[in-house]
């Protein structure tokens, strides 16, 4: 079932009797303000190099908030902000050529942006979030697929909720356009990346 789950409205009743008669108590509870928990979530990119092989790497230092409307999924907010000098490929020459100014240019643009402003639901517990993503003082839209994946108390007693997500983007639409040509044809760093998300949250009282 998913998060903001309704059956199709019956055009003989208003969309705010479909509403009130359709919410699942369940659901509804989960309506609240949440902050991301950066130690349990994992906000990364895929990208193809040399043409052959991909390589992945991670943002470690990141924050954020959602807003859920268990009753209305178009009232949900989502806001993240991304330190970039915490980028880590695994290999700290390439993280390094990735923090200066070739790709992020860190020292002048420390921070990666995304600010939601619509979200639906696309069927079952798939969601898509449309925000605007930006990197180097470039502000673009960005459509990044969600799933939701459940919801949880834990050990503490926090109520939790989990997203796992995916987006794809072409780097240079935010000016990040180094590159190198290859002997055989083809260039080293692919423009497109996939962005990945696994987000757990929890609940503010």
């Amino acid at each position: 079932m998913g998060l903001f789950t309704r059956r199709s409205q019956d055009t003989t009743i208003t969309n705010a009797a479909v509403a009130t008669l359709e919410v699942d108590p369940a659901l509804a509870a989960l309506t609240g303000d949440y902050v991301i928990d950066a130690a349990h979530s994992s906000i990364g990119f895929t990208v193809r190099h040399a043409m052959v092989t991909n390589v992945r790497g991670t943002f470690a230092d990141h924050e954020g908030t959602l807003h859920l409307d268990g009753t209305d999924p178009s009232r949900s907010t989502a806001a993240i902000d991304v330190k970039i000098p915490s980028v880590s490929t695994g290999i700290a020459d390439r993280d390094a050529h990735l923090l200066g100014s070739d790709f992020f240019d860190a020292e002048l643009f420390p921070l990666m942006t995304f600010r939601s402003t619509e979200a639906r639901q696309l069927g079952g517990d798939a969601y898509r979030v449309t925000g605007e993503l930006t990197i180097k003082d470039v502000t673009r839209p960005l459509a990044i697929d969600l799933e939701f994946t459940g919801s949880a108390k834990d050990v503490y007693g926090n109520e939790r909720v989990g997203f796992e997500g995916t987006a794809e983007i072409l780097r240079s639409d935010w000016g990040l356009t180094w590159n190198a040509a290859l002997e055989a044809g083809g260039v080293m760093v692919s423009d497109k990346v996939k962005l990945t998300f696994d987000i757990s949250a929890i609940k503010q009282a």
